[in-house]
């Protein structure tokens, strides 16, 4: 079993409604009560900002600072992991202008090269009740999610999907400008086509070991087995041709769509319309064809496998952080999910308006209220 890895000191400065907060932390599970709008979730965010991205709401940093302060935010986690004890701070300064992907982040004293460099110390997987439309809506947040499940085992994957995303841009520009301009687009097309493949072939093996781990979810357990796979060109060929032949076939591809994709405005082909396919194995139907309560459980499924499984070829147990868990499961689910969690070693943050969906916990968590900036234990 992975040794756990577990922040004992949490520190917020001008974040979200934190003016300043400093949580003594325990390892295993971690419950955050209170009522809605006093500040839980925010406090998942923070955790969620000490990997690399913009955390489990996405949210734009000039968002995350208070509403009051001076423009910037600062967190700092004192980490207890294998290694002994390490110290992470990121965040911005007032009137910085680095930029959606520019948040500084420091590890013991020393300026990290970049947010992934978080990685080598700690995981977070997280799970809030956004996510309940996973399977419902837009494919591009199955893309996206999939997306994070790859980086919490793959860090080279997060700067991968920029380079892509960064070349698509350029292609895009020269579009819509109607540049004809051959050197450019070959150049910008070679590129995508060599990080475009690198991300299917990422995805494709995340999908492979994921599969893997459900099977190891019981057959008539509380959270039903899934199966899942990958709708896209790219994924597919990866699966049976040499990346150098996938990449020539993307380029070429590209280069013969020039003049759909100028009358579109976009492009049209790539990893950036692939999608995660997911049913529902004991009952063999579609996700998003399945009951709410049916959606969750198996999204829980694939989050708890995710989370087994980023342990295993880490070596790091993640830090799941499960916002809003308890209200969505029934009695017998959140006691076989409590069970889980202390089976996985891991330090788990949850969060509910009312402590008692949590009482079997009593005596093997951490219990705190959270009251509008100010966070206190909680009598159980």
């Amino acid at each position: 079993m992975p040794a756990q890895t577990h922040i004992s000191k949490l520190t917020l400065t001008n974040f979200r409604n934190y003016a300043a907060l400093s949580l003594e932390l325990e390892p295993g599970a971690v419950v955050f009560s209170g009522d809605n709008g006093a500040g839980k979730t925010n406090l998942l965010e923070a955790i969620s900002l000490l990997t690399p991205g913009r955390g489990l709401r996405r949210a734009p940093y000039a968002d995350v600072a208070r509403e009051g302060g001076d423009g910037g935010f600062a967190l700092h986690a004192r980490l207890d992991g294998p290694d002994g004890q390490v110290e992470i701070g990121t965040g911005i300064s007032g009137g910085d202008s680095l930029g959606e992907g520019g948040r500084r982040v420091r590890i013991n004293g020393a300026t990290a090269r970049s947010a992934e460099d978080m990685l080598e110390w700690l995981r977070v997987v997280w799970l809030t009740p956004a996510m309940d439309t996973l399977f419902t809506g837009p494919a591009a947040d199955r893309r996206r999610f999939l997306d994070r499940l790859v980086l919490a085992i793959d860090p080279g994957h997060g700067q991968r999907a920029l380079d892509y995303e960064k070349a698509m841009r350029g292609r895009n520009r020269l579009l819509t400008e109607g540049s004809r301009d051959l050197s450019w687009f070959e150049a910008i097309e070679t590129q995508m086509a060599e990080t475009g493949v690198a991300i299917a072939a990422a995805r494709a093996e995340m999908v492979r070991l994921l599969a893997a781990m459900i099977d190891r979810l019981p057959d008539s357990g509380p959270f039903p087995q899934a199966d899942i796979g990958i709708s896209g060109d790219l994924e597919a060929e990866i699966a049976t041709t040499p990346a150098v032949d996938v990449e020539e076939r993307f380029r070429r591809t590209l280069a013969g769509g020039r003049d759909r994709d100028r009358a579109a405005g976009r492009t049209l082909d790539g990893p950036h319309r692939s999608d995660l396919v997911v049913r529902h194995r004991p009952k063999a139907m579609p996700a998003e064809l399945c009951s709410t309560g049916e959606q969750k459980a198996l999204l829980v499924g694939i989050v708890l496998s995710h989370a087994r499984l980023t342990g295993e070829m880490s070596g790091l147990t993640p830090i799941l952080l499960l916002d809003e868990i308890a209200a969505h499961l029934d009695s017998g689910r959140r006691a076989a999910l409590f069970s889980i969690l202390e089976e996985l070693n891991c330090q788990a943050f949850m969060t509910g308006t009312d402590a008692a969906l949590f009482s079997s916990l009593a005596g093997r968590a951490q219990f705190l209220t959270v009251d509008h900036g100010t966070v206190a234990p909680t009598a159980v």
